[in-house]
């Protein structure tokens, strides 16, 4: 499942929740959901942080991924 079908499937499941309730089933379907989407959202953040470099003042340039731990 893709994440914009992920995102479809849990808004949806928002909307019958706040129409007519959902059943045990589709409130642990978007518990999971969910938390693969902030865990998806989680990968991607870190994988941007890893990949800035700060150049110091000294001219020298810093990788934060290395200097702060990526692969971790």
């Amino acid at each position: 499942m893709s994440i914009e079908e992920k995102i479809k499937r849990i808004n949806e499941l928002y909307h019958k929740s706040q129409a007519e309730g959902l059943t045990e089933e589709e409130k642990a379907e978007q518990a999971r959901l969910r938390a693969e989407y902030v865990a998806n959202i989680r990968a991607n953040l870190k994988s941007q942080l890893d990949n800035i470099s700060i150049q110091e003042s000294d001219g020298s340039i810093t990788e934060l991924g290395k200097k702060y731990g990526a692969g971790e």
